[in-house]
């Protein structure tokens, strides 16, 4: 009996990273990544922010370089942006000021193409995207759905051997996104697509569960390929098939267990510690939910996901914080309220905020550090800046901001301290702005 030849590979990654320097050392957001793709295969990069699935999938577009690691697409070194290698954004990242036939002729030209061969080529793309009778069309005129096949188009129009998607389906409604996921698979299992392969970045755990063959999940600051999981149903998928909905389940576990074992203590963060900007009304609303019934102070993720519709995006931030914070804990997939929480969500408005401003300043060196500046300060008052660049030593720029942007929020919140956003200053409650 003749053995069955592994698929052909186009992606090998091996020891990849991205990091850049800052005063206390190398910021790395990717370490060690190995990835392999091969023909006929869908794979899914499934992490929360701050994984890295991004700037990993632009390192394989060849946009950026790694710092460290081999790329090699087709068996050769990746060093730049590589023939065969298609690419479809978050945001449509249309040309406003083209129609829908010029859109998707546009890369076409950029390739010198003949214009004959490049209209033939376009409206044929543009055909089996769904979009046949729109090609007169102008962005403005279609939908966000409609849009995003445009996109498709344009990126199929190349004849791609390899199909990079960057959260393709998350600026649409949930039925839009439904009806794109599918028409999308369906030209994929007919043999349709010109495409060999295909590697898409999502935060929807269902959604990686619908279409990959394979999932890689990242771990968080710096991303590492922290488990790989196959997917052994075959197209067309059934969300409610009881064994569909049991792998989910357990992905879900995964994350959490991985978010547990790498949480900060319970002390607290660090004071160079990135923090995510989740609302404290997002705090409050999952700790009432919880502590309600049906729940009583314990759910499972998958579950509280799905009747909230949330996403892993959203739902984990959230959860992580109050974990962090000491209003729950995460335990294999489940999610339990503490005792702080189940009085947190007795109390009333004002006694909420006294409760939230203790735990805040036992466990956020960052709001800790503000307050202390601000009372030592004679006039009370200190720049946003002098806090901004002591969190850039540790963190990029925009992590920094997006850090103090976060106990900006809580600390309003909790009534420790004001923020005058236009003079951008810290001031103590008491003082007059």
């Amino acid at each position: 009996m003749a053995t069955q030849q592994p698929a052909a590979e186009i992606l090998n990654l091996s020891g990849v990273s991205r990091g850049f320097n800052k005063s206390q050392g190398e910021l790395m957001v990717l370490d060690d990544v190995n990835l392999q793709l091969r023909e006929g295969e869908i794979v899914g990069l499934l992490g929360r922010s701050g994984s890295g699935k991004s700037t990993l999938l632009r390192i394989i577009a060849g946009l950026i370089q790694p710092s460290e690691g081999d790329v090699r697409y087709r068996g050769a070194p990746l060093t730049g942006p590589a023939k065969g290698v298609a690419m479809v954004f978050q945001t449509f990242a249309l040309f406003p000021w083209l129609t829908v036939l010029q859109n998707v002729e546009a890369g076409l030209e950029a390739l010198g193409v003949p214009a004959r061969d490049r209209r033939e080529r376009a409206l044929a793309a543009i055909d089996l995207i769904g979009l046949d009778g729109f090609e007169n069309a102008y962005p403005r005129e279609l939908s966000g759905g409609m849009r995003q096949r445009v996109g498709f188009a344009r990126a199929l129009v190349v004849d791609p051997t390899l199909l990079l998607m960057d959260e393709p389906f998350s600026a649409l409604d949930v039925l839009t996104a439904e009806t794109l996921r599918t028409d999308l698979l369906d030209l994929w299992t007919e043999g349709r697509l010109p495409i060999k392969s295909v590697l898409i970045v999502t935060h929807n755990i269902e959604e990686a569960v619908f279409m990959c063959d394979r999932i890689l999940l990242l771990s968080s600051n710096p991303g590492r390929v922290a488990a790989e999981i196959k997917v052994p149903f075959p197209h067309p998928r059934d969300r409610l098939d009881p064994a569909f909905r049991r792998l989910v389940d357990e992905i879900y576990a995964k994350m959490t267990a991985r978010a547990d074992a790498a949480a900060a203590p319970r002390t607290g963060w660090v004071l160079g510690s990135w923090l995510p900007h989740v609302s404290t009304n997002l705090m409050a609303g999952l700790i009432e939910t919880l502590a309600a019934a049906p729940y009583h102070g314990k759910a499972d993720l998958p579950e509280i996901a799905r009747s909230l519709h949330l996403e892993v995006d959203d739902l984990f931030p959230v959860a992580e914080v109050l974990q962090n914070l000491g209003f729950a804990e995460l335990r294999e997939g489940d999610i339990l309220l503490t005792a702080a929480a189940k009085v947190f969500a007795d109390h009333g408005t004002q006694a909420r905020k006294l409760q939230f401003a203790d735990h805040l300043l036992r466990t956020v060196p960052l709001a800790a550090r503000i307050k202390k500046v601000l009372n030592e300060r004679p006039g009370h008052r200190a720049p946003r800046v002098r806090f901004e660049q002591e969190l850039e030593d540790f963190l990029s720029d925009s992590a920094a901001q997006e850090t103090l942007d976060a106990v900006i929020n809580w600390g309003r919140y909790a009534e420790i301290f004001s923020y005058n956003d236009q003079a951008e200053t810290f001031s103590l409650e008491d003082v007059e702005a």
